[in-house]
């Protein structure tokens, strides 16, 4: 969510602005708007539209600059009109984009109000640019320095100044920011994909740096305010156009890439290695006694499953807590746990600050699970494993949530050898699972035009029930969110045993329960629960095994899985789920890609 650019160059970098936020565009935004120094003067185009009406209105109006900052808002404060649109003035001589939240904005507003500043919009970002003026001396990187002290929250800014071209200061604090290293131009930026094509050199500012970004160069100051050099990395971001190929939307292409994403990220080794996840893996895994797993939506789910396999594989005592709650309660901290935390993007904030908290707490020893190997959690973490899902373009997860699966598959079963509960035929037949998978997937997608049957009567629902147990309780999880998410259906999960406690008063006739049906241990609990539903006259639209012996007939509406796949099962399971959500939004009309209200990137709290 919300997506920063900014250049000083001896070229015109207006073109390089834009482009940059159309590779961001993935995150999620609801207005964009581009700002530039030209003939001593700041100029800006704004738009609530997508960055096309932008790039067309930059082109009619021939904004040209060898300076400037440019913007995708997702809002937070404020209605997404025109006039809340960043990048933000204050007197028309300081403009400045943001990515965050300022939580003390009341108070800072309240100030300078008192100053004489007039606010015209409704965002927290006014106060930072309003403060900027009035701390401007002459040297805009000293007046952001003397700014940030000011500010609560999490936030990653970019500022200009009309009287100080060819310079761009930025900071960061809870979001991300880098620098690009050019030649003779250098260029700030929320995500390395954005300046794809322009360098491939990045420094990677940490927490608390200011940065002053000129054409010759870059300064650095740290949260102490002493001046640092950071690390210059070489980072090959693809920034190419992203073709739909026969596809009608981006969702569908990466639900139908999942097969090639887990191959990319089983690795071609003959056993299950520490080694795996990094060099820090031979010395910490072994010693593993309990596991806290830290993350937010669709990778909280990928947790919940992967409790499951790291308690049955691995037997290891493991936790699962949503990131944003763990922070903020009074927990009882095992300084000897592993903690995980599990993001595609690696920039989660809720997630990043629940790490840092673990952090505090004592806990030293850290895995990240993540899509992104230059990400603050990767650099942040003990021992990484990456899961190679490539570019995720639609906001709802697909291909990012079955690879996750696959990472954490390969974790459980790799402290289960650590920890002597799997030998080595089991290591063997759980490869050879591993390996057989992209192909068992690519047999789950064939069943599309039966999924696209069923998402017709879906479309005319307003709710909807998902029903799992055990293992498979976390994808009934998965699978209501994806619904609701991109068709805005309303949609609950429930482990099936708890219908009797309270949701079973929702089922009537006109309430779809979609169910996920493996042929495991559970199946006869599973077939009772579902009993329980068409006695109340429910529709029952259930996903099985080729051997659960669960057949169509009136109410119940069959569409038959493969063979079971063991403690595999899950990854395909998610499938189908992924398929009925999809073809019901396309069904209802919605903007699949870019659901309402949602963004890629969730780098606010």
């Amino acid at each position: 969510m919300c997506g920063i650019v900014g250049a000083v160059a001896q070229r015109n970098i207006v073109g390089v602005l834009v482009e940059g936020l159309r590779r961001l565009e993935y995150r999620g935004y609801d207005s964009c708007g581009v700002a530039a120094i030209v003939g001593g003067e700041l100029t800006r185009v704004r738009s609530i539209a997508r960055v096309a009406d932008l790039a067309a209105q930059v082109e009619e109006t021939q904004l040209a600059s060898q300076t400037g900052i440019a913007h995708t808002r997702w809002a937070t404060h404020g209605a997404p009109v025109t006039r809340n649109a960043h990048p933000i003035f204050s007197q028309n001589t300081v403009g400045l984009v943001h990515n965050g939240i300022i939580e003390n904005y009341e108070t800072l507003r309240e100030t300078l109000r008192a100053q004489g500043y007039v606010f015209e919009t409704q965002t927290d970002t006014e106060v930072i640019a309003h403060l900027v003026h009035s701390h401007y001396r002459g040297d805009l990187f000293d007046a952001v320095r003397a700014v940030v002290p000011q500010l609560r929250g999490a936030y990653a800014i970019a500022v200009i100044h009309r009287d100080e071209p060819h310079r761009v200061v930025g900071a960061r604090a809870g979001s991300p920011l880098v620098v690009g290293v050019g030649e003779g131009e250098n260029f700030l930026a929320s995500d390395a994909l954005a300046l794809a094509g322009s360098t491939d050199r990045f420094i990677f500012l940490e927490e608390g740096d200011i940065v002053d970004v000129r054409l010759e160069g870059v300064t650095i100051v740290d949260a102490r305010d002493r001046t640092v050099e950071r690390p210059i990395r070489q980072v090959v971001a693809y920034g190419g156009a992203v073709e739909l190929g026969p596809f009608r939307h981006f969702m569908q292409k990466e639900i139908f890439e999942q097969p090639q994403a887990i191959t990319d990220t089983i690795p071609a080794v003959d056993a299950f290695s520490p080694a795996l996840f990094g060099e820090r893996g031979a010395a910490v895994l072994p010693g593993i006694q309990r596991i806290l797993i830290l993350a937010c939506g669709t990778s909280y789910y990928a947790g919940l499953c992967a409790k499951y396999w790291l308690e049955s594989i691995a037997r290891i005592p493991t936790e699962v807590e949503v990131a944003s709650e763990y922070r903020y309660r009074d927990s009882v901290p095992n300084p000897e746990a592993l903690v995980i935390t599990i993001s595609q993007s690696g920039e989660t904030a809720d997630t990043l600050a629940a790490l840092k908290h673990a952090q505090q707490l004592g806990h030293t020893h850290t895995l990240a699970v993540c899509n992104v190997a230059s990400s603050a959690m990767v650099r942040l973490t003990e021992m990484a494993f990456l899961t190679h899902a490539g570019r995720e373009i639609g906001v709802a997860s697909t291909k990012a949530f079955t690879t996750q699966l696959t990472a954490l598959f390969i974790l459980a079963a790799t402290l289960g050898k650590l920890h002597g509960q799997v030998d080595a035929a089991t290591e063997a037949a759980y490869l050879k699972q591993l390996r057989h998978l992209p192909a068992a997937l690519n047999s789950v997608l064939a069943l599309e035009p039966q999924i696209i049957s069923w998402s017709e009567e879906f479309s005319r629902k307003e709710n909807a029930l998902f029903l799992g147990r055990g293992l498979h309780y976390p994808i009934a999880l998965e699978g209501a969110l994806k619904l609701k998410e991109i068709s805005y259906i309303h949609a609950e999960a429930y482990p099936a045993g708890e219908l009797k406690h309270g949701p079973l008063a929702l089922v009537t006739e006109a309430m779809p329960v979609v169910t996920v049906a493996p042929n495991d241990t559970l199946l006869e609990k599973l077939k009772s629960n579902m009993q329980e539903v068409r006695a109340r006259g429910g529709q029952l639209y259930v996903f099985a095994d080729a051997d659960t012996h669960i057949e169509s007939s009136d109410g119940i509406h069959v569409i038959r899985m493969p063979e079971h796949y063991g403690p595999l099962s899950p990854i395909l399971h998610t499938v189908p789920l992924q398929l009925l959500a999809y073809h019901t939004a396309c069904a209802r009309g919605t903007d699949v890609d870019k659901p309402r209200n949602l963004a890629k990137s969730v780098t606010v709290e």
